[in-house]
């Protein structure tokens, strides 16, 4: 081997042994930051919310370097397959039909499905009350696997958005009659604010295993045991400390984390 080959290899050799210690010093995150008060972004542009937080606290107990990577919610899972990045967390319910395509760590936390309509519309969610009206959902979420199941199918219209600040604007406008979303999403970003005065939530949650899953967890590539035992073994720890409940209390004014 002469030196200029040698100079190849040994070169090549250490861009590879860069990547890899690269890779292992941080961790991809995949979000949709339009989902207050899990991730969204302050005025200045700044990602934060819960989901933020304990990303940041995972990153911490793996010992590597958060990396975010925004992305619509839609698009998250087709591009954590395409290797965008590592791990979504992003207010995702783990349902079966998404255990299909990516593998999930246990549930971190569980918040109720609700439906929210104007005060005094009478709407409830179910099909009797609905039939005829229009349902304002998130597009790729597990709220809009339910409404398409559950009620589409019996004369329930329904309007897949792509962001949630869109359906609260249509809502306002009288273009939907309902919205179907995550409670504490609707009470942080609509019903608390001034817009969401006249509305508030309709009936009971929702509840359905198959379409609104077992709770909310951070995906990781089908068959990437290293990044799910990594990231889990966080979350346990981050679980049996407490911190997670802490960080709960500290958003929510109570806790929320799947036991």
């Amino acid at each position: 081997m002469n030196w200029k080959m040698a100079f190849c290899v040994g070169a090549t050799a250490l861009v590879g042994l860069t990547g890899i210690a690269h890779a292992q010093d941080t961790l991809r995150i995949g979000l949709e930051a339009s989902y207050p008060p899990f991730e969204s972004k302050s005025p200045e542009g700044k990602l934060e919310g819960f989901d933020i937080d304990v990303s940041n606290m995972i990153c911490e107990r793996m010992k590597v370097k958060c990396v975010f990577v925004e992305n619509a919610f839609d698009g998250l899972i087709p591009a954590l397959n395409a290797r965008k990045f590592d791990v979504i967390n992003s207010a995702m319910n783990i349902t079966a039909k998404r255990k299909q395509a990516i593998d999930f760590s246990a549930p971190v936390y569980v918040v109720p499905i609700q439906m929210v309509a104007k005060n005094g519309s009478g709407l409830q969610p179910t099909v009797a009350s609905l039939k005829g009206k229009t349902i304002g959902v998130a597009q790729g979420t597990s709220q809009e696997d339910f409404v398409k199941a559950h009620w589409a199918t019996a004369g329930v219209k329904v309007q897949s958005y792509q962001a949630q600040d869109q359906i609260w604007s249509d809502l306002l406008s009288g273009r939907v009659d309902a919205a179907v979303q995550e409670s504490q999403t609707a009470q942080d970003s609509f019903l608390s604010k001034p817009a969401g005065k006249d509305y508030a939530f309709a009936g009971a949650p929702l509840t359905d295993p198959v379409t609104l899953g077992e709770g909310t967890g951070l995906a990781v590539r089908k068959g990437d045991k290293a990044t799910h035992d990594k990231v889990q073994a966080a979350i346990d720890s981050l679980k049996k400390d407490g911190s997670l409940s802490k960080l709960s209390l500290k958003y929510f004014k109570r806790d929320i984390i799947a036991k």
